[in-house]
């Protein structure tokens, strides 16, 4: 599998409108975030939490070919179809507790603030039939699933996931459209 567009008719067009919100739109979620969660947050925490985190977009592609790759390697017969993205809400630790960080070298200034987590997802039937999207680390011995890894005794070492984006702050929001 190579990472590319899925294209619906062969065209870039067909892909282009399914990636459309309106402007207005975009702008209320944001604002409905910064109006409630990250005003919690702040007032919760006593900090000025990020509003926003940027990933490069090789990166990105990095981090897919890389999910591409593996679950080619534990499955050649799994399809991109199968594969997905699972962003998970998580926050960097307090700065004295900043020892944690020792093998993600993260700026000591992101303490306390919020990111994303991405673990890659594989579709696959429970036990009733149900098609889901586990969380999925082909790095593991045996099944490689979020329902048999919360069963198991085994603690995984590292797991194939993405996190370290620019957050904003405290990076400069200057160059956002939604600031």
């Amino acid at each position: 599998m190579k990472t590319k567009p899925t294209l619906e008719d062969g065209t870039l067009e067909a892909v282009s409108g399914t990636n459309t919100i309106a402007s207005e739109l975009v702008k209320k979620l944001i604002s409905n975030y910064r109006d409630n969660q990250m005003q919690a947050v702040n007032k919760e925490l006593g900090i000025t939490d990020s509003h926003s985190i940027w990933f490069d977009l090789p990166k990105l592609k990095k981090f897919i070919a890389c999910i591409e790759d593996e679950a080619a390697k534990a499955n050649p017969d799994v399809s991109e179809a199968d594969l997905g993205i699972r962003f998970y809400y998580a926050a960097y630790p307090k700065a004295e507790d900043w020892s944690i960080m020792e093998s993600h070298p993260v700026e000591r200034e992101y303490a306390e603030r919020h990111t994303l987590v991405m673990v890659p997802t594989l579709k696959k039937a429970d036990e009733t039939g149900e098609m889901l999207n586990y969380d999925f680390c082909p790095f593991t011995t045996g099944s490689t699933l979020a329902m048999a890894a919360k069963n198991s005794a085994e603690t995984l070492p590292e797991t194939l996931a993405e996190n370290h984006g620019a957050l904003s702050p405290p990076h400069d929001p200057k160059t956002e459209i939604f600031p």
